[in-house]
């Protein structure tokens, strides 16, 4: 497909891809805007070419007027269809609708020029622990080869709700946390900053779709009506913190400091080429968590740390998305089971992603092996985060020619506070 925008061969954002987000320039408004190469289309100012679209038209055109997603996320799968499809006629090189328009023209704004925004008010954020490697490497670090998964793992996609308040848009700094923390010969805990900062590579999907009420489920079959898009998330995690504290109920103060995004949601429509079969799963889900239709996605991730004072990335990890054990519609049906709703704009979170070999591993928990061994940065080494790190997350999916990404989920660490 061709835009009369120019896009770069290595762009993330072909007309293929149009993912949404929420931008502002200078002192402007939030606006919901969508991606096409080096430039965002203001969707506030061409909200009202939506109007005549059959069925949805307007409450489309309604829904971009907004500061936030929501709304648009809110509406039925086809309302996100139709959506797309104008889009993409909108933006071909051969619809002179905006392209001969110098007006609508002014529509098209600079990424350079813009600031990114949360694309969405996130009212619940999940964390699930989805890749099968993962699960294995911390499992045999912490109680042994012989007790590596835990007995229910292998039977439901094992999740814990984290803090939304904190979820933050790429390039927002978020600072060491403190904590209490306990040596393994030590009587007490101490207080003070965590000292086994990491990064965990992650992906997230947003909820879509009407609100489900209380009581009710999704259904395995339904599950792709209420998967809007998905980002590139890092959840930030104090190991230390997270060590002392998570017995008996699990993570909290080690997680909730701080969870960073990707600012462009890439829909599920434009991830549709990329999706591949699903892993064999023994011993077989139950029928809740049963589908045959592929839903698992080839997404190659790569994770950088440029450390303080430095100007490039060193990639110190490279998977693929495709590790997931557990696919997308078996996490929000297992989610919902017991009828918990859910509302557009909640955030899911996979999990961190690692792969089977030693440079596939996402977290440097893993990359370290609970620090026992160093990891190349550049001209330095790391067994965890320093301040001034800064860790950025790449992904973007390419199949017959085609290629499309997810932009930055990029975060840098300051220090902790003195209290």
């Amino acid at each position: 497909m061709k835009s009369f925008v120019s896009v770069a061969s290595d762009s993330d954002f072909p007309l293929e891809n149009l993912p949404y987000g929420v931008f502002s320039v200078g002192n402007g408004p939030k606006t919901i805007g969508v991606a096409i190469g080096d430039r965002i289309l203001n969707l506030r100012e061409v909200a009202h070419l939506f109007e005549g679209i059959p069925t949805h038209g307007k409450a489309i055109a309604q829904a971009f007027q907004q500061d936030a997603l929501n709304d648009f996320m809110g509406l039925p799968r086809p309302a996100w269809l139709e959506a797309r499809a104008l889009l993409q006629k909108l933006l071909s090189d051969d619809c002179p609708t905006i392209r001969d328009n110098a007006q609508l023209q002014k529509s098209l704004v600079s990424q350079s020029d813009a600031q990114m925004h949360l694309p969405a008010r996130i009212g619940d954020y999940t964390d699930f622990y989805s890749s099968i490697q993962h699960a294995t490497n911390v499992g045999i670090m912490f109680r042994g080869k012989e007790n590596a998964l835990m007995p229910n793992w292998k039977w439901l996609p094992v999740g814990y709700h984290g803090r939304a308040s904190s979820v933050v848009v790429s390039g927002t700094p978020v600072r060491r946390p403190l904590g209490q923390t306990k040596a393994d010969d030590a009587t007490d805990p101490t207080f003070g900053p965590c000292r086994l900062l990491d990064f965990e590579l992650e992906m997230a999907f947003f909820v879509g779709g009407p609100e489900t009420k209380m009581g009710e489920n999704i259904p395995i079959d339904k599950a792709q009506e209420h998967i809007f898009g998905m980002v590139l998330m890092n959840d930030w995690s104090a190991r230390d913190i997270q060590k002392w504290e998570y017995v008996p109920l699990g993570p909290f103060l080690a997680k909730s400091f701080g969870t960073t995004i990707s600012p462009w949601i890439v829909t599920m429509e434009a991830l549709k080429p990329f999706m591949i079969a699903n892993p064999q799963q023994d011993p077989a889900p139950l029928p809740y968590l049963t589908h045959s239709d592929p839903y698992t996605l080839d997404i190659d991730l790569t994770v950088s740390i440029k450390p303080d004072g430095t100007t490039n990335d060193h990639p110190v990890c490279h998977t693929n998305f495709k590790n997931l054990y557990w696919t997308l519609k078996q996490q929000l049906a297992h989610h919902t089971v017991n009828g918990c709703n859910m509302r557009p704009g909640d955030l899911l979170g996979s999990g961190t992603v690692s792969g089977p070999e030693d440079n596939e591993f996402g977290s440097m928990l893993e990359l370290s092996w609970k620090g026992t061994k160093t990891v190349p940065v550049g001209e330095t080494t790391r067994k965890f985060i320093q301040d001034g790190d800064e860790v950025t997350i790449t992904g973007f999916c390419s199949k017959g020619g085609l290629r499309l990404g997810f932009g930055e989920c990029r975060g840098r660490v300051l220090p902790a506070r003195n209290i």
